[in-house]
């Protein structure tokens, strides 16, 4: 690996993009190029300004071609919606990415004109793109190949994802967007729909990768109610109303789940039916001919997640960039790229 510094753009400056951005700034391998946002009120700010750092002399703007000019060899893409025209436009100028967006995951289910476009981009830029983070990412794609390693029979591995949002002061996310308080009722198909396009490329990938490739991706979902009256740091949830959701891809391999995701949110341990609550963190179950029951949990208070859990999600694709920038043009998979490992000091 080259020891040259990478020139870096961050490319959007949200929560995850914030926490990228100091990190590319107290990286020592990176070299901060650029800093593109979408506001008024940040265009002009000095990078350092906007992640609580010191000042960096690099200032902030919201003209594309200014930020396009730079040359940079990466951008940090991280806004909250993918704009393929956008995207393309980078990739055509030169200059790689390194992406929190989950449309790049596994090309054969991007749509196909879609995957055109960008692979056009990439030619005609020699540029890269790869789509990582914590989850997908992370724990859908690096966890299962790694366990599966071991493997020379592979029943089934599943995911589960779990979150305790009762500190979580959000009550417009908790209550509005996401149903919690609310009445039981049908599952939102909303939310299964997200669950195929989120999670499954990322089983399609892994799946493929062990020569079992799946025939479909199944999404179900399930809620439980609270107890009795709860207080949380968002509201209060009343007896009987959504306390706790469950969202389940399955990767379907000769009529049989393979490999599957669930993740769980819930605002309660008090709920009416049974269900098996873990901190939040991870679990990954595997049945094979080398079995195994792996927990990765998050061992931080739930007043602090906030802060803390940005970086799960940004450091890995902050780490991805020196081996993005080394890839051959295209739209660039965990399977393309080598192991990841981390420049810490």
């Amino acid at each position: 690996m080259e020891t040259v510094p990478r020139r870096v753009v961050q490319w959007a400056t949200g929560t995850i993009g914030t926490r990228a951005l100091r990190a590319v700034i107290e990286h020592s391998a990176l070299e901060l190029a650029g800093v593109y946002v979408h506001s008024p009120e940040k265009a002009g700010r000095d990078a350092g300004e906007l992640c609580g750092l010191g000042p960096t002399g690099v200032t902030a703007t919201n003209d594309a071609g200014e930020v396009l000019a730079l040359g940079a060899d990466c951008v940090l893409y991280m806004p909250i919606a993918c704009d393929l025209d956008e995207v393309c436009r980078i990739l055509a100028a030169g200059t790689d990415i390194v992406t929190t967006r989950g449309e790049f995951h596994h090309p054969a289910s991007m749509d196909p004109a879609a995957r055109q476009r960008v692979e056009a981009a990439c030619a005609r830029g020699g540029t890269s793109i790869h789509s990582t983070g914590s989850s997908p990412g992370f724990i859908t794609e690096a966890v299962p190949l790694v366990l599966t390693s071991i493997q020379r029979r592979l029943d089934s591995l599943v995911i589960h994802e779990y979150a305790d949002l009762s500190r979580r002061d959000s009550p417009g996310l908790l209550f509005e967007v996401m149903g919690f308080g609310k009445p039981p009722g049908a599952f939102d198909e909303r939310k299964l729909s997200h669950a195929r396009t989120s999670f499954g490329p990322s089983l399609r990938l892994v799946a493929e990768a062990l020569g079992l490739p799946l025939d479909e991706v199944r999404a179900s979902g399930d809620v439980a109610v609270a107890k009795s009256d709860v207080d949380i740091a968002a509201g209060t949830l009343r007896a009987g109303t959504v306390a706790a959701q469950q969202i389940t891809a399955s990767g379907i391999h000769k009529g049989r789940s393979l490999l599957g995701f669930r993740a769980t949110w819930y605002c309660t341990t008090e709920l009416e039916q049974d269900w098996d609550l873990r901190a939040t963190g991870w679990r990954v179950t595997v049945d094979g001919d080398a079995p195994l029951d792996v927990e990765l949990r998050f061992p931080v208070p739930l007043e602090n997640m906030a802060a803390v859990s940005p970086g799960y999600t940004a450091n890995r694709a902050v780490n991805a960039v020196p081996y993005v920038c080394d890839a051959a043009p295209g739209i660039r998979t965990s399977l393309d790229l080598p192991q990841m490992v981390a420049t810490l000091g």
